[in-house]
């Protein structure tokens, strides 16, 4: 019998990882663990010594100092600055609500848009800050995988919501349990795509939508830790029993 080509071609064997490609993998999985955490203390100190920092004292000065008893002259409120602001974002939220205050924000918008660097750089740290709100309320419910953008290819998503409205309807003939999906991109997940698809079609999966986030983030290299739950059922249990061996007559 001759052999096929396809029996010809040589197997590829994976080499064993040696000590330096663990190393590097340990090294690498520890700075995408730290650089969140370093970064953002580093920013809370910028944002505390800097920025905020200028705004306390542009407070304390600007605060009319007779508004206050003459025992109090020269009394330092600290975190002045910091209350400012908050209110003055609290009042831009509001103003945001309203149609005056909408039409003032698309202009400014429009504007930005104008300029070519600006408008990328506003468009990236928009979508940023949009996408954590939405998370915060918690937009997203699941994270599960999908077989896309083919078959045999599985990708990360999370589950949105039930397929509403007009989309719903034209998709009725399909299957009743149509659910809309964002198949986010790596790094960057603040991009991705929306697709409708069949509940059954999704493979839900127990971890939480701050887990899935990291795991994009992280290209991988950061997973949660995972028990299947018979293990977990047997670890509450206290331990599989092992079955009695029966024993013969005649043995001592």
């Amino acid at each position: 019998m001759a052999n096929s080509p396809e029996n010809n071609e040589p197997k590829k064997v994976l080499a064993p990882q040696g000590p330096f490609s663990a190393l590097r993998n340990n090294f690498l999985t520890g700075v995408v663990i730290s650089a969140p955490i370093l970064i953002t203390i580093a920013l809370i100190y910028w944002l505390v010594t800097g920025p905020l920092a200028r705004l306390d004292d542009f407070m304390q000065s600007a605060f009319p100092q007779s508004w206050l008893p003459p025992e109090w002259e020269g009394f330092y409120i600290p975190g002045l600055g910091v209350l400012v602001a908050i209110v003055l974002l609290v009042i831009v939220g509001v103003i945001a609500k309203n149609v005056i205050g909408r039409f003032f924000i698309d202009l400014g918008e429009k504007l930005l848009d104008a300029v070519p660097v600006v408008r990328s750089l506003y468009g990236f740290f928009k979508n940023v800050f949009e996408m954590a709100l939405q998370q915060s309320e918690q937009s997203f419910q699941e994270v599960a995988l999908i077989e896309y953008p083919r078959e045999g290819i599985w990708t990360l998503c999370f589950v949105v919501t039930r397929t509403k409205g007009e989309a719903r309807h034209a998709l009725s003939s399909v299957a009743d349990d149509m659910t809309n999906v964002f198949v986010p991109t790596t790094p960057n997940p603040t991009s991705g795509f929306l697709l409708f698809v069949q509940r059954s079609k999704l493979r839900v999966l127990e971890m939480s939508v701050e887990d899935g986030a990291k795991m994009i983030f992280s290209a991988g290299l950061v997973a949660p830790e995972y028990t299947p739950l018979a293990e977990r059922v047997t670890a509450i249990s206290g331990g599989t029993k092992q079955p009695r061996t029966p024993v013969k007559r005649g043995q001592a």
